[in-house]
């Protein structure tokens, strides 16, 4: 039995994909701000990362959720590339803002702008608006444990007080948006370590086992480059003294972790945070 295609890519012709990154180091200095693309919100990732994804998982016409919109990148990239979207965020405020910059950019794509806590949201409503009862790839950028606050509101994994509480939160997102994922399908999560009183935290890699454990199939791991800012700039040197002094390295890179949903995962009682 041949596999179902999971994006449009004509591969009698896959030479002329240049554009398409196959490798698992993603090297890219400079943020593409074209269209109402705009990097002036914390915590925000770079619009390539949805681009490569979404046109390696899905089709057009297709639907991506992602969990943790803040300021709309990928929506902007489904209205760009011809897909259908739906964007949960804690934060109203910034919700606004994705729903004027996605809806700005030229293209004729249905989007759908949630304001809730994507591991309570119940999702049927929303979809039987478009006569679909799963997503075909989804999309995470949670904020990353204790470095930006980024609001007060309840549910905000930004502001867990310890390390568990911050999987078990995120834990609770998996299962909640998972179930609506089609099978054999993908999901992406943009994750990066931190580091906390004097050690590294692997936050990618306590990731990584949790979704293991609800046998997810992990199908790569990428590390791509930090690119610099100019407030980055304006630290290298005291970031750099700290590493000398610390005996640690600065962070200069993040991960992207790609997994795919499997019919037997439904087949397992698998244990995890309800």
């Amino acid at each position: 039995m041949s596999k179902k295609k999971i994006n449009d890519f004509d591969m009698n012709n896959w030479k002329n994909y240049e554009d398409i990154i196959t490798d698992s180091l993603w090297i890219i200095n400079k943020r593409d701000n074209s269209g109402t693309h705009k990097g002036d919100y914390h915590g925000n990732f770079i619009p390539q990362i949805p681009y490569q994804l979404i046109n390696r998982y899905t089709k057009k016409g297709e639907w991506v959720l992602d969990a943790f919109l803040g300021s709309g990148t990928t929506l902007i990239e489904c209205q760009k590339l011809g897909r259908n979207g739906i964007g949960i965020d804690i934060d109203k405020n910034i919700l606004e803002v994705a729903k004027e910059r996605a809806t700005s950019e030229k293209g004729n794509s249905k989007l759908e702008f949630i304001n809730g806590d994507s591991s309570k949201i119940k999702l049927e409503k929303y979809l039987s608006k478009y006569n679909i009862d799963k997503v075909n790839m989804i999309i995470y950028h949670p904020p990353y444990w204790d470095i930006i606050k980024f609001n007060n509101c309840e549910g905000n994994l930004a502001n867990a007080s310890t390390l568990e509480e911050f999987l078990k939160g995120f834990e609770k997102v998996i299962n909640n948006t998972t179930k609506y994922l089609e099978d054999e399908r993908y999901l992406g999560i943009v994750i990066g370590d931190i580091y906390k009183d004097s050690e590294w935290i692997p936050l990618s890699s306590h990731i990584i086992q949790l979704m293991l454990r609800k046998n997810f199939i992990l199908k790569s791991v990428i590390v791509k480059n930090i690119s610099e800012t100019k407030g980055k700039q304006n630290q290298k040197a005291i970031w750099r003294y700290r590493a000398l002094l610390g005996g640690f390295y600065v962070f200069n890179h993040e991960y992207i972790l790609i997994f795919k949903k499997t019919k037997e995962r439904k087949k397992k009682n698998v244990k995890g945070t309800n």
